[in-house]
This record gives structure tokens, sequence and C-alpha cells, in this order.
């Protein structure tokens, strides 16, 4: 076995990070904001960053959309996980090294901060379509009321017969 061999190889990959939104020179500060708090990730070394100039919309006029590309390394496979699972990248590559060896442990750890995010995020989702059946709910009672309070009005509306 080799000096290099004991060496703890890191890992190197590519984020694509995009966003869509207005006004154009707002998704650049953006960008740049979620890279400078890539830079102060715990392990993670930021190699290179590119923002794309914002294009506008085909289908939405008003809206711009953009994309980063952010190379970093990283110590770990799951560092890379935490980061996808906090900015989202629309796309990973993972650079080198080209053969990646996790033990049984590393896995499960990844495998069970991925189902742990997907519970919260299922809980989110579920919490949301109540919170939403509710406000259409009321919406439609509050319709409902309007409109017979509307109804009483215009029966209480009787013309006041002249001498």
């Amino acid at each position: 076995m080799s000096f290099m061999d004991n060496v703890k190889k890191r890992i190197r990959a590519t984020f694509i990070l995009e966003i869509i939104g207005a006004p154009a020179e707002h998704l650049v500060k953006t960008l740049e904001n979620i890279i400078g708090q890539i830079k102060k990730e715990k392990g993670i070394k930021l190699i290179s960053s590119k923002i794309n100039e914002p294009k506008v919309l085909e289908q939405r006029k008003d809206f711009f959309a953009t994309f980063a590309e952010v190379e970093i390394e990283a110590d770990e496979a799951m560092q890379i996980s935490l980061l996808m699972f906090k900015y989202m990248p629309a796309h990973v590559e993972i650079i080198s090294p080209e053969n990646l060896s996790l033990t049984n442990h590393d896995l499960g750890e990844i495998l069970s901060e991925l189902a742990r995010r997907l519970h919260s995020y299922d809980e989110m989702a579920r919490v949301l379509q109540i919170q939403k059946e509710n406000l259409e709910k009321t919406v439609k009672e509050l319709t409902e009321k309007s409109e017979e309070k509307v109804a009483v009005k215009k029966k209480s509306k009787t013309p006041i017969k002249k001498k």
C-alpha cells in the first residue's frame, strides 16, 4: 500500500443552482449570497463559481431565470448530501474521485438523513394541504354569508310611497 492510498481523497463536485424571479439583479444577488453561504459550510472548500446572466423567461416576460455553476470539495459524501438538501441544486456532478468507497455506516447515515428530510417535507405538505382546505372552507362560508346578506338587503329595500 502506497502513501497515496492512505491519504483521504476529498470529493470534488459541481452543483448547478437555478433560480427564477424578478428583478434580474435580485437573482444575481441571491446567488451571490448562496455561494457565500456555501463557502462558510464546515468541511466544504469552494473551488470556483460562475453566475450566468439572467435571461427573460419565454412563458412570463416579467420573470427572469439564471443559474450558477459552483465547484466544491468536501471531506465526506455526507457533506455533499447535506449541501444538496440545504441548497437544492438542479444538478450535481461528482468530478472526482472516480470511485468512491462508503462503509455501510456512512451509507446508512446518508439514507437516514434522506428519509428524515423526506418525512419532514411530507409532513409540511400535509399541514399545508389541511390549511388550504380550511381556508377554502372559510372562504366558501364567508361567501355564502355575504350573498345571504346581500339578498336580505335587496328584499328589505321597499320603495317608499309618496303621498
